[in-house]
């Protein structure tokens, strides 16, 4: 770390001297290890640069490894408590930190980047699922995602078909994305330990993406089918169609959510679109 960001004090002290502590309500668990947030950043592999929007960087500890990689960061925190922590490393990045005080649920990333942008965050664990879906399906999605959730969530988004991880969360992230876990990280090596393991997910885009009509359809599709994933498809589609939508898609209407791969679901969506 160079020039004024090496001349900030470590990340514990910098907690304690604003007297700050992880709130549950917020799902916050702190990683103040800079080798650890160092490294993560370097598994994005982002090219010196670029505009990166982390949500939810608490004392800072990710978005100084950031800002040591050369990237423009833009930082959304609803906590107002970390403002004044993050205005001093805003004041020492040169230019390179904006700091937005909003619901990340409420924001629309690609509008607050201007344009083309990546997302990397260690996510709070209360909203991190319903903010990567909000991702994936977004109009302009990210260029790349580094994101770090429980390690549960982790093996659901990466999932194979028949695996007992496999559901909704899997097929939706698949369909426009590739995504394997590069990293895990133990509970002890958060402030305050939470009580599952963590780990960090790379989504990189395919490079062709079902367009925006065929992804809502996609998530009706999968919420109804793994939505009672022990029945066949004839019953958990029924609202949508059932039996004639599995025909119509040629999936075999006896067959169960978690046994239809990520192009069977895609069917699923044409046919139910058409």
């Amino acid at each position: 770390m160079t020039g004024a960001l090496a001349d900030l004090p470590p990340l514990r002290e910098s907690l304690e001297a604003h007297g700050l502590l992880a709130r549950k309500s917020f799902g916050q668990h702190f990683l103040l290890d800079l080798n650890i947030t160092r490294k993560i950043v370097r598994l994005g592999t982002l090219p010196e640069g670029a505009t990166v929007i982390e949500v939810g960087p608490g004392p800072g500890g990710l978005t100084r490894a950031l800002l040591e990689a050369g990237l423009k960061v833009i930082a959304v925190e609803k906590d107002a408590r970390f403002l004044p922590l993050l205005g001093e490393l805003a004041e020492a990045s040169e230019g390179r930190l904006t700091v937005v005080e909003a619901d990340a649920t409420r924001v629309d990333e690609a509008k607050l980047a201007g344009g083309a942008h990546h997302i990397v965050s260690n996510l709070p664990y209360n909203v991190g699922t319903p903010l990567l879906i909000g991702w994936l399906t977004a109009a302009e999605p990210p260029l790349s995602m580094t994101l770090m959730f429980q390690k549960e969530v982790a093996e659901r988004i990466v999932a194979d078909v028949g695996d007992d991880a496999y559901g909704r969360l899997a097929v939706v992230a698949q369909a426009v994305c590739s995504a394997r876990i590069v990293m895990d990280l133990p509970a002890r090596a958060f402030t305050p330990p939470p009580k599952v393991a963590s780990a960090v997910v790379r989504l990189e885009p395919l490079p062709v993406r079902p367009e925006p009509a065929l992804l809502k359809a996609l998530e009706r599709v999968t919420a109804a089918a793994f939505g009672q994933r022990r029945k066949m498809l004839r019953s958990s589609l029924k609202a949508l169609g059932g039996g004639a939508l599995c025909e119509a898609a040629g999936i075999d209407p006896d067959a169960r959510a978690e046994t239809i791969d990520v192009a069977g679901f895609l069917e699923l969506a044409r046919a139910l679109r058409a």
